[in-house]
């Protein structure tokens, strides 16, 4: 529990916070005109800027809150699994399709992705497709939701709900108004508290070290012996070496295809500042990607996952750590004060750019295309995405209590299971429109609906045919069992086989791409 002090402080905090943020949103509201302002901006950010942008829209809280809990909860084998794995594919997948994407879209004018492959391979339907399926982001929001009321509530000691709805109307109400305009600059700001609030987390535990890293090993083994392991077999996540380090290089590949990460290219103005752009957000990542460590921090100071005589839940762990460690003196405490602003501001810099994009994505590519011609008036579509962001946060909000009040284990498995099924299905048509300029739309498309089908019948199909019918797929049926299931290895397994599905159909219609 906070102490008055923390309260105090955290209150001063967070309205010197909120001031900040709304400087820079009504700075960018005046420069937004136009849905095309508000989506890519009209300012020439600096690379260096809309790097920092790119790596807070990545790490978000889930990897200063959610991950880390889930490493607490099943030690080193989590670590390696979200701490090295998973961003090294992100990091290389980065470098390798963000040149050849932004050129293209540059090239177009594209806005967002749905515009982008509704462009790339000549069809609204398919951007139409693209656009829908662009609600199951909404699973994301919802994990920065729950991270973020999870923080807040426990560093002021408030009732769950009432923080849940200050923030909704905070977040979401701001965002009406700045869009991209103001975006590249407040996530430069949390970028700026985030790098601040890693080392400070990752310091934060330095007396765990005092025999070394053979040390913590043993410490964790006295808790549980699975905790020091590689591979956690009593884990829903980390059980064996292909869940760990296959299926997390093939989603850290993919992750990258999502609006609001893959997009932020479109905010650079020349081609030659790419470059300082992906430096930028490359060494911001590896700072904010060893937050994963501070997981193991925490059980050790939560042996059994207790505090005050109350059981943690897993996306509370690391609120209660902030609040454990830094609780006493009066430069611990200040201190303490700067990581609840750091772990603030890692969900709400991706927050922002996943209502920006989302809302821009419901304005442009669903409502543009279907009742365009009923809108006569380019002010109205600014009206209209503020009408989409108000309907996201209603959707939100609901969805978020349910979280908060009966989650299955953690957030992260709903989000997961939302945001790995959308860009599993957008991964195969932005490698193909990236590397075969002239290929036509059958193969991304075929390549998009197996994702889409692959995916969810492997969450939820198979795993009803295992426990109803008792069908027995070989090795791959463990990953079938129990209510809780790791939505990884559904979007690796569909990745993969869409990636060979849709690459068939490109060798069968070289005609198309030569």
């Amino acid at each position: 529990m906070a102490n008055t002090q923390q309260i105090i402080g955290t209150w001063i905090l967070l309205f010197i916070y909120a001031g900040f943020i709304l400087y820079f949103v009504i700075k960018g509201a005046l420069k937004t005109k136009s849905i095309s302002d508000y989506a890519v901006g009209t300012i020439n950010f600096s690379p260096a800027f809309v790097g920092f942008s790119l790596a807070v829209s990545m790490t978000s809280a889930a990897t200063f809150i959610i991950n880390p809990g889930l490493i607490a909860v099943y030690g080193i084998s989590g670590v390696l699994s979200f701490g090295i794995f998973f961003p090294l594919a992100t990091m290389i997948s980065l470098v390798v399709l963000t040149k050849s994407f932004r050129k293209f879209g540059q090239t177009v004018k594209a806005l967002t992705l749905a515009d982008w492959i509704g462009i790339r391979y000549k069809s609204k339907g398919f951007a139409l497709f693209m656009a829908f399926l662009s609600f199951l982001l909404i699973t994301f929001i919802v994990l920065i939701l729950v991270a973020i009321t999870k923080v807040i509530s426990k560093a002021l000691n408030a009732n769950e709900t009432m923080v849940l709805i200050l923030i909704i109307v905070f977040v979401f109400g701001y965002m009406m108004f700045g869009g991209a305009n103001s975006l590249v600059y407040t996530n430069s700001i949390q970028a700026v508290i985030m790098l601040i609030v890693a080392v400070i987390l990752l310091f934060s535990g330095y007396e765990y070290f005092k025999d070394g890293i053979s040390g913590i090993f043993d410490k964790l083994t006295l808790i549980d012996p699975n905790l020091a392991k590689l591979t956690n077999p009593k884990s829903v996540l980390f059980r064996d070496y292909f869940e760990i380090i296959f299926v997390q290089l093939i989603v850290g590949f993919a992750v990258v295809c999502q609006p609001h990460i893959i997009t932020k290219s479109f905010f650079l103005k020349e081609e030659k500042d790419v470059n300082k752009f992906l430096t930028t957000a490359i060494l911001a990542e590896i700072l904010f990607f060893s937050v994963a460590f501070v997981g193991i921090y925490a059980r050790l100071t939560f042996p059994d996952l207790m505090a005050n005589g109350v059981a943690l839940k897993t996306d509370g762990i690391i609120p209660a750590y902030v609040v454990q460690v830094f609780s006493q003196g009066c430069l611990p405490i200040v201190i303490g004060l700067i990581v609840i602003m750091g772990l603030i501001s890692a969900g709400l810099s991706t927050l922002e750019g996943l209502i920006q994009s989302l809302s821009t994505t419901i304005t442009s590519d669903i409502i543009k295309p279907l009742f365009g011609n009923k809108i006569k008036k380019e002010k109205s579509y600014i009206i209209i995405n503020r009408f989409a962001i108000v309907l996201l946060a209603i959707i939100s909000f609901y969805v978020s209590l349910e979280q908060l009040r009966n989650p299955k284990l953690s957030v992260a498995i709903l989000a997961q299971n939302g945001v790995y099924a959308y860009f599993s299905v957008a991964f195969a048509p932005i490698l193909f429109g990236v590397f075969f300029k002239k290929g036509g739309i059958k193969a991304p498309l075929i390549a998009s609906l197996t994702a889409l089908t692959t995916h969810f019948s492997i969450y939820y199909l198979l795993p009803f045919l295992v426990a109803k019918y008792g069908f027995d797929f070989g090795w791959f049926t463990k990953y079938l069992e129990g209510s809780v299931r790791n939505p990884a290895i559904a979007s690796a397994t569909a990745i993969l086989l869409s990636t060979l599905v849709g690459g068939i159909f490109l060798l069968l219609n070289k005609d198309e791409h030569e």
